[in-house]
């Protein structure tokens, strides 16, 4: 059985709120839509990558050594890894 749940919400009320938004916005418009919250998004990545070159580039320029964090985030990408491992077979079906 797949389990298809997306932010704790269900295929069938995925399906449900894409029948709404078909019946309020219609059809025709959902594109425009959906291009709109795309750019939208993408806006924001950027300023958002932005926001962390500067800071990076203000941390260089005043010897703030930035590895550590790079060090704690391999760490943490360890465990998980290892978590993983381990969880693998233990894996519970809902």
């Amino acid at each position: 059985m797949i389990n298809t749940q997306f932010l704790f919400i269900s295929g069938t009320e995925i399906t449900f709120i894409m029948f709404i938004v078909v019946l309020v916005f219609g059809a025709d418009k959902i594109p425009g839509i959906a291009k709109g919250l795309g750019k939208g998004m993408r806006s924001l990545k950027d300023a958002t990558n932005d926001i962390k070159g500067e800071i990076q580039k203000s941390a260089d320029k005043n010897g703030i050594d930035t590895s550590v964090s790079k060090d704690v985030t391999e760490e943490i990408n360890k465990v998980k890894d290892g978590i993983k491992d381990l969880t693998g077979s233990v894996k519970r079906n809902f």
